[in-house]
């Protein structure tokens, strides 16, 4: 590339609003992380997310077990942070922004809308006998739906399992399988590039071998018709219609787990990794360069 050395600042008013202005300020934290530890992140974890119960201690690491636990007796919930405390302080604030591949297709979705459209799909989820602690495969396109389904599943408590919608069947089989996910949430087909991606019938596929999934919900993302099997599979924006748009959320403990990620399985079988509820919150919470700490 030409010019790689050159230097592009941000504009004066993101320096504004960051939460970390300048170099001087992030050494400052750094340093402080490192001489006090648990100081540090007990005050991190207690401005920046919502707590149902509070932590009655930060850490607890036992290093030759291997075991290391963050913010023991805490309760709280993802959804909830992500969404809810955002509806009811900016709730006509734009939550996301949908860049779809058909031009003009597009929308913007406020904290409001995003906070019913996820109700809806967890008291789906709910009514299909999904509970806390059961897992569940996302195999999506880039729609709106592909969050409602993150959001809902962390609502209720089950534990979500991401796999990317150009994986073959059998990959995506291995992550169901691996972790017994009781039910699969796709769309019809996905759009990318310009042409359509047979996604439901990569599923159909696949679950023929996951004796775990009891339901596969679909949502409409063309026109174009797919395989459907009455018993099993559900078309998700007809049984969201159905439900109103208000669902409690469970009570997390900080150290349940939030979701699934699957390497690549590039060199062997595919092996998953656990994400807590509170850990990650505050992680994806403080590297968000806002000056709100309540940014989730």
């Amino acid at each position: 590339m030409e010019n790689e050395d050159q230097v592009f600042n941000p504009q004066s008013e993101v320096f504004k609003n960051s939460l970390i202005p300048n170099i001087e300020k992030y050494k400052a934290l750094y340093q402080e992380s490192i001489e006090n530890n648990e100081a540090f992140w007990h005050k991190q974890a207690k401005e920046v997310l919502q707590w149902q119960h509070d932590f009655e201690s930060v850490s607890n690491c036992e290093f030759e077990d291997g075991m290391i636990s963050w913010f023991l007796g805490g309760k709280l919930n993802a959804s909830e942070n992500c969404v809810d405390r955002h509806a009811r302080e900016n709730g006509d604030k734009v939550a996301l922004i949908w860049e779809a591949d058909v031009p003009g297709e597009g929308k913007k979705i406020t904290y409001k809308e995003l906070l019913r459209e996820v109700s809806r799909l967890a008291n789906v989820l709910r009514h299909h006998d999904i509970r806390k602690g059961d897992r569940v495969a996302l195999y999506m396109p880039m729609i709106p739906e592909a969050v409602y389904a993150m959001l809902a599943c962390a609502r209720i408590g089950a534990v979500h399992s991401v796999v990317f919608a150009g994986f073959s069947a059998e990959a995506l089989r291995d992550r169901i399988n691996d972790s017994k996910c009781k039910a699969v949430i796709t769309a019809n087909e996905g759009l990318r590039g310009g042409r359509a991606i047979l996604l439901k019938r990569i599923v159909d596929e696949a679950v023929m071998a996951c004796p775990s999934v009891k339901n596969v919900f679909v949502a409409k993302r063309t026109e174009n018709k797919v395989p459907f099997y009455e018993q099993r599979d559900v078309w998700l924006d007809e049984a969201m219609l159905a439900e109103r748009p208000y669902c409690p959320v469970e009570h997390m403990d900080s150290e349940d787990t939030l979701f699934l990620l699957y390497t690549s399985g590039s060199t062997g079988k595919p092996k998953g990794l656990a994400h807590t509820t509170a850990g990650y919150l505050l992680y994806a919470a403080i590297n968000v360069p806002l000056k709100s700490k309540k940014v989730l």
